[in-house]
């Protein structure tokens, strides 16, 4: 009778489950009206024909429709997100007022420009720069005539040269001949091959200052 009495608790059980279905399984309409705006912009089919009919003055530019966003306001409330610590926490050498650190600290380790290898010299780290050269080469100055003047400016009248971002230039030996003859050469450095080559063909080699451009000594 045990038997029984237990089959038939388990069979209808069984039953049970089977017919059980989870309420926020259904899907259920609240009626909610809420709807994202979606900007003419962002569509695909957008209708663009207006865009030509205005014309554009600086009485009419604005910026597209969520373009710019706003800008985020911290320090004015819990229920923004960004009130009271303002993002930075509440402990901490980082959430007091002012700079924690100075730029290039790593908490006390060996920074990255004391990890470099060091050369004799060169000295690294905050407060030294490399000085960087923009290189003529001297087969740019086959195209000059005998006698004349030539630097930087004038190579890149004639398309010698091309533009370059730095201020100062330096003469180097290039990969062909140099064949100009009795040539003055004016740059802020020479490399000492391309002096030998220049006045070994009559030619004179003048050092320009890197600041006032100006002549320093032939």
């Amino acid at each position: 009778m045990m038997r029984l009495a237990l089959l038939a608790a388990l069979v209808s059980a069984a039953a049970g489950f089977s017919s059980f279905t989870p309420r926020n399984l259904v899907a259920t309409n609240n009626g909610s009206n809420l709807s994202m705006k979606i900007y003419d912009w962002k569509r695909r089919t957008a209708d663009e024909s207006a865009l030509h009919e205005e014309e554009f003055t600086l009485g009419n530019l604005r910026p597209a429709p969520g373009a710019r966003k706003r800008k985020n306001r911290k320090g004015r409330g819990i229920s923004a997100g960004q009130g009271a610590t303002c993002g930075f926490g509440m402990r901490g050498q980082k959430s007091r007022a002012g700079r924690p650190t100075r730029p290039g600290f790593e908490g006390g380790q060996q920074p990255l420009y004391r990890r470099l290898p060091k050369f004799v010299g060169r000295p690294t780290g905050p407060g030294h720069e490399k000085e960087v050269f923009n290189l003529i080469k001297l087969d740019e100055l086959n195209g000059a005539a005998e006698g004349s003047t030539v630097n930087f400016d004038s190579l890149l009248e004639t398309s010698a040269v091309t533009k370059s971002k730095f201020n100062i230039h330096k003469v180097v030996v290039g990969r062909e001949d140099f064949t100009a003859k009795g040539v003055t050469v004016q740059a802020h450095a020479f490399t000492k091959a391309a002096r030998d080559a220049i006045e070994g063909s009559g030619g004179k080699c003048e050092l320009l200052s890197k600041t006032t451009n100006a002549v320093l000594e032939a």
